[in-house]
């Protein structure tokens, strides 16, 4: 049964209605807030319609058809199949996803309550299959496309349309059904691009008949009517006009490059039409955008339908207080949209994206921050490589109200992060909000961590966060993976801190609710969580022994308390907290933390399992103490000490006593300060006996002299229960 989520006021109901196969959203004037856009159209999953077909999915593989789909399931129709929706409103017009196999084409009949009619649904695979080799862990992708068709007639909310496969195999994935309202009448005064000799038929270049109206109309309104429009070559110089159709069902541009310009005085207003490209691959020095560059300060774009480009909107140099709202961006090579540095007052909102080749909306400061900028009340499904939402840099942006669904590869929902990518880069700075957003069945393994990434993450990749990140009201549904993950994506161990997370609803994910894979810190306050497939926490910090992660429990969090006790592997989805080995290492791949260090000699050389890498403090510098994380309070017995068995080092002797807490503040005398002797003889080698019931997380030792070294050394600290 059917029913449209514009009467359900909350994103916890926006996201089990995508459960349920519908697409809709709460109007902006809602009492409460929901996640998302407020949609013209209602989308119906194939795979809770009636079909003859075969159902796919779910699946959450890289490189399969079912993982790039929305819900991760599709209806694959064979010739004479088809499938059967029962509309959930008004109608006269449908936009179906769908794909075809490489290399093929053919139609989708249509059926309006059992009768066929005269127009098709041409299905094709041309726009699809994309390789991106040059992106690490990037397989062929984009298998699905959309095409849209005017019913001519209307029909009521349960009525049927069928879709059937003429003459190819088919794998229909969902349908949008529209009330697209007439076309719009030509403003007084405006001038249309047809009195300069625009050829509707699309038969004709109206490239310079397009050149000429925007030059006429300078402060005024270019007419686009309705009708198909070809243009062959970019425009520029586009300043102080707006563009407008009768309505992006009605006016169609057809171009690969619509304004490319790296300047403009602005008050460019773009509205009201459709611009579908011709873009069959990803060719990232080729500006096959709608807009690539400029259009000066205080332009605004609305009412769009952007199909097949490279980029929707690629932006750059001065957009100061652009808006971009109420926009459809279907089936790009690579960005929806991307503020490509330099955005001032940038407001994007209440737009719908669909199968991105990259992410569907960016932020990327390079050159120069973007500032006070913000991506709020859009939804995006299915980006099938990156992110839904990323902010790479800038200052102070707002991420807030988003519905974002089904990311596929090398990507979560949302990211934040200091990835710069090329430089000169602007790091995140002043405050981050990311608030009200709902994420659904987001996440995705990254093949070149060859570990998962989770729906939000906050990633320090090639800088520490110095930024306040306030995470707020997120609601996150169905993750294969993690919900919150926190890392430094660059493998150097930077610092992910000044994070807070707030009231946040996490259901059904796969392995854990927080991943925290770097040092540094978040406060966590009414985290509640239900149904997590293996541990609450996995913290285990890379590289190893780059510092701790501390989680803060501000209060009314629920549902998560326990840790993943093996930093050794990865959690798998479903698989629960398995008991760990009683014979394990306890100490080895944990967090660990010095009151100093030596040049290249770090406390986490001591847990890394490798006998000849070492950990030494500072010089002449007594007493020295190294501490390290178990993760969770346990009953250690036995401590195993090291330095490096090689004969060069000789024998010695460290004074030392063993202290443990179970919060990381008070600590107790677990071992008495003695004498040790490492003795290449017997291996360097030392074992020292915890008395029964000892019991503690945090283990320290604390070093006052050693006879070979003016510092305390030690290769490997192991902790052992028995």
């Amino acid at each position: 049964m059917s029913r449209s989520v514009r009467r359900m006021p909350a994103s916890a109901a926006m996201a089990a209605s995508l459960a349920a196969g519908m697409l809709s959203a709460t109007p902006a004037h809602a009492a409460v807030t929901a996640a998302g856009a407020d949609l013209p159209f209602t989308s119906v999953e194939a795979e809770s319609a009636t079909s003859t077909g075969t159902k796919i999915g779910p699946d959450h593989t890289q490189g399969t058809l079912a993982s790039e789909a929305s819900g991760r399931q599709a209806v694959r129709l064979s010739a004479g199949q088809r499938v059967e929706f029962t509309v959930p409103r008004a109608s006269n017009a449908v936009n179906v996803s769908y794909s075809v196999p490489d290399g093929q084409s053919g139609t989708l009949d249509v059926y309006v309550n059992g009768v066929k009619l005269a127009k098709t649904l041409t299905v094709t695979s041309k726009y699809s299959y994309v390789d991106t080799s040059w992106i690490a862990g990037a397989r062929t992708h984009h298998f699905f496309d959309n095409a849209r068709l005017l019913l001519g007639q209307n029909v009521q909310a349960g009525d049927k349309i069928a879709l059937q496969a003429a003459n190819a195999q088919v794998t229909v994935d969902v349908a949008d059904f529209e009330q697209v309202a007439p076309a719009a009448a030509r403003p007084a005064g405006s001038v249309s691009v047809t009195d300069k000799g625009a050829d509707p038929s699309g038969r004709g270049d109206s490239t310079q008949a397009f050149r000429d109206a925007i030059s006429a109309a300078q402060g005024g309104v270019v007419w686009i009517p309705p009708g198909d429009y070809k243009v062959t070559s970019s425009l520029s110089g586009v300043q102080n006009v707006t563009l407008q159709g009768a309505g992006s069902w009605y006016s169609v541009v057809h171009t690969s490059r619509f304004i490319d310009q790296t300047s403009s005085s602005g008050g460019v207003h773009l509205k009201d039409f459709a611009v579908i490209g011709e873009v069959t691959e990803r060719v990232d020095s080729n500006p096959d955008n709608f807009v690539n560059g400029s259009l000066g300060p205080n332009s605004g774009v609305s009412g769009m339908w952007l199909q097949h480009l490279k980029v929707g909107l690629w932006l750059t140099g001065n957009n100061d207080n652009l808006v971009v709202e109420n926009n459809r961006i279907l089936d790009t090579t690579a960005d929806g949209l991307n503020l490509n540095g330099n955005a001032r007052g940038v407001h994007v909102r209440n737009n719908f994206l669909r199968n991105n080749g990259d992410d569907a909306l960016a932020m990327w400061s390079l050159y120069a921050p973007d500032t006070n900028s913000s991506f709020e009340n859009n939804t995006i499904t299915q980006p099938n490589l990156a992110n839904g939402i990323a902010i790479y840099g800038g200052t102070d942006i707002a991420v807030n109200n988003n519905l974002v669904s089904d990311t596929n590869a090398l990507g979560s929902g949302i990211a934040i992060s200091n990835q710069k990518f090329l430089d000169p880069f602007s790091p995140l700075a002043g405050t981050i909000t990311v608030s009200g957003n709902t994420l659904v069945r987001t996440g995705a393994m990254n093949p070149n961590w060859n570990h998962p990434m989770g729906a939000l993450r906050v990633d320090s990749y090639d800088s520490a966060i110095e930024a306040t990140v306030d995470i707020t009201g997120t609601t996150i549904s169905d993750s294969p993976y993690s919900a919150l993950e926190f890392v430094s994506g660059g493998g150097r161990g930077y610092a992910t801190k000044n994070v807070t997370v707030d009231r946040a609803t996490v259901n059904k994910v796969g392995t854990v609710v927080v991943q925290a894979e770097s040092q540094g810190a978040a406060k966590f306050s009414n985290v509640q969580a239900t149904d997590v497939g293996a541990a609450g926490v996995y913290n285990c910090p890379y590289p190893t022994g780059s510092g701790t992660f501390t989680l803060t429990n501000a209060g009314g969090n629920s549902g998560w308390d326990t840790t993943w006790a093996d930093c050794s592997t990865w959690p798998q989805p479903g698989s629960g907290n398995p008991d760990p080995d009683p014979a394990r290492n306890l100490a080895k791949g944990r967090p660990a933390t010095a009151t100093g260090s030596q040049d290249v000699y770090t406390p986490g050389k001591a847990v890394d399992g490798d006998a000849n890498t070492y950990w030494e403090s500072t010089n002449n510098a007594f007493p020295q103490a190294w501490t390290v994380d178990l993760g969770s309070t346990l009953a250690a017995r036995r401590l195993v000490l090291k330095v490096p068995p090689a004969s060069a080092w000789g024998a010695r002797t460290q004074t030392l006593s063993v202290l443990g807490s179970t919060d990381g503040s008070a600590y107790s005398t677990v071992v008495a300060s003695k004498d040790y002797r490492f003795d290449p003889a017997t291996g360097n080698t030392v074992t020292v006996t915890l008395p029964g019931g000892t019991d503690l997380r945090y283990l320290r030792l604390n070093v006052t002299a050693n006879t070979g070294w003016p510092a305390a050394q030690f290769s490997e600290v192991e902790a052992y229960l028995s």
